[in-house]
């Protein structure tokens, strides 16, 4: 089997392979894989099938994914959205897909069993979740969205399915401010460097591959930070890290140092990060 593709990216194994890659690598058999979405809240995406590995990526509620195999309570997927390949449990997801009204457009929401917010919820969605809309009701004054089981989410955390965010990615990554650091996180409950910036640009239509190293490998254009000028937005790459502009003297990112989403002024994260990972390895204008 050729080792030359990346296994994030490529669905191979020795007895299984996707079958747009025959003639590229070799596997026991291929086969097209089958549509499907996740219908959980959060689904880990694991390297193999083992609950003790650390997680790759996450996906969100309504992502839309490739099933390759289902074998001892795990799937084995390809995400439509970045691409990207791993395992998560069988039950995380089912067959088909349906297509999207809405997406969440807050960091977190909750869904409650009927349009009331003193119900007690019944869980918590992320930015980026997509979910079917069905009616509209009104509390008290607060307007609810309605799923086709009669639960419901307060109106104004969705947004249209086909709407664009109006503000810009780093203002949609600032919503994340606090939110915990975690390994593999892209969710308003939990996220890592290159998840937020994952999220922050696709929630106003711009794809990104999900790791740090994709992202620094071809991620808008590379710029050169003493003859271009550096503004909003540019994204700054460490081995292993990326982190966002917020401004010139700014940096925005999901920090391992603080383990939350933070700012802090440029320089000093450059000075403290290089006594552990070196200095920033490029610079790129998404």
């Amino acid at each position: 089997m050729s080792e030359t593709l990346d296994h994030r990216s490529y669905a191979y194994r020795a007895d299984l392979a996707d079958i747009r890659l025959k003639g590229q690598v070799e596997a026991e058999r291929y086969t097209q894989g089958a549509p499907g979405e996740v219908v959980v809240p959060v689904a880990d995406i694991r390297p193999r099938p083992d609950p003790d590995c650390s997680i790759d990526t996450q996906a969100l509620l309504g992502e839309a994914l490739t099933v390759f195999d289902i074998s001892g309570g795990w799937a084995w997927v390809q995400l439509a959205a970045d691409g990207y390949v791993g395992y998560l449990r069988e039950e995380a997801i089912r067959e088909g897909q349906k297509p999207a009204t809405h997406v969440v457009a807050v960091p977190r929401s909750f869904v409650y069993p009927g349009p009331d917010l003193r119900f007690p919820h019944l869980k918590t969605l992320s930015m980026g979740s997509r979910v079917r809309i069905v009616s509209t009701a009104e509390t008290r004054g607060t307007p609810y969205a309605l799923f086709e089981d009669g639960s419901a989410i307060i109106a104004t955390h969705l947004r249209s399915a086909t709407e664009i965010a109006a503000e810009d990615a780093v203002s949609v990554a600032a919503r994340f401010l606090n939110t915990p650091y975690l390994w593999g996180g892209r969710t308003g409950l939990g996220i890592d460097c290159s998840g937020l910036v994952q999220m922050a640009l696709a929630m106003i239509g711009k794809s990104a591959p999900r790791d740090s190293d994709q992202q620094a490998a071809g991620l808008g254009k590379v710029i050169d930070p003493e003859s271009d000028e550096l503004q909003r937005g540019d994204l700054v790459f460490w081995k292993g890290h990326v982190g966002f502009l917020e401004d010139p003297e700014t940096l925005l990112h999901a920090s391992g140092g603080t383990m939350f989403v933070t700012r802090e002024p440029f320089q000093a994260a450059i000075d403290r990060i290089a006594r552990l990972y070196g200095l920033p390895t490029v610079y790129r204008r998404p």
